[in-house]
């Protein structure tokens, strides 16, 4: 479950950097286990809420192996709908979501450890296919990264105007 981890974190903190218009000191962070580096805001309370966040998609995960998921991440501005004497209901407008679309798969021959008298190179061929697996995702999540640095960097308009805070959000994950 820690390349899920690093995958979503990736993501996710990538997002939250180029949407965060405050004075933040930027954080590289050196993926474990693929040659990827991101930034994260170096937010202590972002870190640990996103934290919390991709824990929660992981103990889903593990209880429904194979399926395919999403998280998403929306950004919001809190507005007074009624406001009156005695309440004022706030209602969020939403003004950015980002969707991210997730298959988690468990490795062939996960769970199925029989003692069978396969050749001696099977190990070393499902090594070799492991290692395969992981530069794909590696590929990959480095695609993305550059999908969501452009994006951001391309799409403005949209944002309101800079406050002193970050900007208003939630993280949904599957339950």
């Amino acid at each position: 479950m820690i390349i899920m981890y690093e995958c979503v974190a990736g993501i996710l903190h990538t997002i939250f950097f180029h949407r965060t218009l405050t004075l933040v000191r930027p954080k590289d962070v050196d993926c474990d286990l693929f040659e990827i580096t991101y930034v994260q805001c170096g937010l202590a309370e972002l870190e640990k809420e996103v934290d919390e966040k991709i824990n929660q998609f992981i103990a889903w995960a593990e209880k429904h192996p194979n399926r395919k998921s999403q998280v998403c991440l929306s950004f919001f501005d809190e507005k007074n709908k009624h406001p009156g004497w005695f309440s004022s209901k706030t209602e969020r407008v939403y003004w950015e979501q980002w969707f991210i679309n997730l298959h988690v798969t468990s490795p062939k021959g996960q769970g199925k450890s029989r003692g069978s008298k396969a050749p001696a190179n099977t190990k070393g061929q499902a090594l070799e296919e492991t290692s395969s697996r992981r530069d794909a995702l590696s590929l990959l999540i480095q695609e993305v990264l550059f999908q969501i640095i452009n994006y951001a960097n391309e799409k403005k308009d949209h944002i309101p105007p800079i406050s002193d805070r970050i900007f208003n959000h939630e993280i949904l994950v599957p339950r």
